[in-house]
């Protein structure tokens, strides 16, 4: 897929505006580490899809994220994934600024254009510093995603939320627009709207009239359901790179949690709906964060992308319009079972090949097979499996063999 010849200027009636870290758009554009970036790629898939009145912001991205290489002794190391925006995306005439740490960090677009089934586009805006009138350090801030220290992370949240609400505006992307902040990088983007709401007035003027004007355009997501998931930056810190006029904001709305600027909280501050991302994680999220309402919409993926080939071919033949409406996919109860069981042995197969083509081990396609891919992070629990080693004996011997990848 490329990108549409002319950005989306307008739009009439609501927009919905969504902001994120990051967005797995293709494999060929790694601007995604993990679940987060995959889920907002299948949320603007299915808003295509469904023919919404849809934008997107994230960063560029330039390196990537990085290249993960494992020695024999099982090592760890990465590389930079850089890839060429010039030859995949549109890029936009707008510029905006943005102040920086006491420095104005100039921002350019690029577009990308998620098709749904019906032709229907929602334009991706990925913004990006490396322009010649910024510093070096400045060019870099939109290069690596979740890189550097809490320093530069910080830098890119502003850049994300305060930057990505100007180009919303330098775009004519305007009137009445809901902001859906997915996860809590892009909180930042609620003292945009408060500012902008003030037109002109100082913090100390902020009244619960404002609060509330901004709270109802803000609707927020959450995702993880433990603490180090979530931003926290020192708060000298904090006040040292967002200046004057967004500290004296935080201020003025009680934004700071025990001096930190804590980005999910921020984010809570300001929404007038939050939902976790599954029953079990609302309950959590409840504990994390007392006090606010939070609902439970369990985490979806875009059927089409992520079905495999044996089963989109079986959905086609018996279940027409699933493409178009993933709720026809109730219907696969009359699917027979001899053919589930045989897209199921060929998409197996399928998985198996690729296994031993990358690896050279050859699986069992008898035995049964667990998946496990998530981001490398210790929070992940990527090693949970192997902490009881008894029980999963004891798991094989009940079950039969299992295999992992």
């Amino acid at each position: 897929m490329t990108a549409s010849d002319t950005p989306s200027t307008a739009h009439g009636g609501s927009t919905i505006a969504y902001f994120s870290m990051e967005i797995a758009l293709e494999q060929s554009i790694p601007t995604y580490s993990g679940g987060l970036g995959v889920l907002a790629g299948d949320t603007l898939r299915s808003g295509a899809d469904l023919g919404l009145p849809m934008v997107a912001v994230t960063l560029l991205y330039r390196k990537g994220y990085f290249s993960q290489h494992l020695d024999a002794q099982g090592n760890q190391t990465e590389s930079p994934r850089p890839w060429s925006p010039e030859q995949t995306l549109t890029e936009l005439p707008a510029r905006v600024s943005v102040e920086v740490a006491g420095r104005t960090v100039h921002l350019r677009a690029w577009q990308y254009s998620v098709r749904g089934v019906s032709g229907h586009e929602v334009p991706v805006y990925l913004l990006d510093s490396a322009l010649p009138e910024n510093d070096g350090y400045d060019q870099t801030l939109t290069d690596a995603l979740y890189g550097g220290d809490n320093h530069y992370r910080l830098c890119q949240e502003l850049v994300l939320g305060v930057g990505g609400a100007a180009m919303l505006r330098a775009l004519g992307i305007e009137g009445e627009i809901v902001h859906h902040i997915n996860e809590g990088h892009a909180s930042l983007l609620t003292l945009a709207l408060l500012e902008r709401q003030l037109e002109g007035r100082g913090a100390w003027d902020v009244t619960p009239a404002d609060t509330e004007a901004v709270r109802r355009q803000v609707v927020f997501t959450t995702h993880t359901p433990v603490p180090a998931g979530h931003d926290k930056f020192a708060g000298e810190m904090a006040r040292q790179i967002l200046g004057a006029e967004l500290s004296a904001l935080l201020d003025a709305v009680d934004g700071w949690e025990e001096g930190q600027l804590h980005m999910t909280h921020l984010a809570l501050r300001f929404a007038r709906f939050t939902n976790a991302v599954a029953m079990r994680h609302q309950e959590v999220s409840a504990t994390m964060f007392p006090g606010h309402q939070i609902a439970a919409i369990t985490n979806g993926v875009h059927a089409p992308t992520w079905t495999a080939a044996a089963f989109r071919d079986l959905f086609d033949r018996h279940i027409p319009d699933w493409r178009r409406d993933n709720q026809y996919l109730r219907y696969a109860v009359t699917i027979p079972l001899d053919e589930i069981r045989a897209a199921h042995a060929q998409a197996k197969g399928a998985l198996l090949e690729e296994i031993q083509r990358r690896t050279g081990v050859a699986f069992d396609p008898a035995v049964m097979t667990v998946g496990f891919a998530r981001r490398a992070t210790p929070y992940k629990r990527a090693d949970l499996i192997f902490t009881d080693l008894e029980r999963l004996r004891a798991v094989t011997r009940h079950t039969g063999p299992i295999q992992v990848v």
